[in-house]
């Protein structure tokens, strides 16, 4: 069942309708105990790196919320956190949104939709563990 939820939260990202925190938050809004809409307005603000800034990936933004949400623990959140961006950084290079896009670098590291999946991935990791 998780192994599709990577994929939903890709396919929203990769089709336009969610930003890539907002496509993480609203796949895991029932584990995260909201309803869908509440997710959507949640992470609406952290599109291109939060505002637009194309600093740290939305995608580890709204897995971030989710597990902020299900742990409902600052430190054991923290640790899961610190976590998920380690296993990032060690995959794509980067867990900067500028970075990850290839803005002044030209060079591409990570497709957004595949941040998606890769923080879906991780996330999933924390949440099993």
């Amino acid at each position: 069942m998780m192994e599709t939820r990577k994929h939903i939260a890709s396919e929203k990202k990769r089709c336009g309708s969610h930003n890539c925190a907002q496509a993480l938050l609203h796949t895991y809004a029932d584990l995260a105990g909201i309803d869908e809409a509440t997710a959507m307005n949640m992470a609406g603000a952290f599109g291109t790196g939060m505002g637009c800034m194309e600093g740290t990936c939305g995608a580890l933004v709204g897995a971030g919320m989710v597990l902020g949400m299900v742990n409902k623990d600052k430190v054991k959140s923290m640790k899961q956190m610190r976590d998920m961006m380690t296993k990032f950084q060690q995959r794509n290079g980067a867990t900067q949104c500028k970075l990850l896009k290839g803005v002044g670098t030209k060079v591409v590291l990570r497709e957004c939709h595949d941040c998606v999946a890769d923080a879906a991935e991780f996330l999933e990791q924390q949440l099993d563990a």
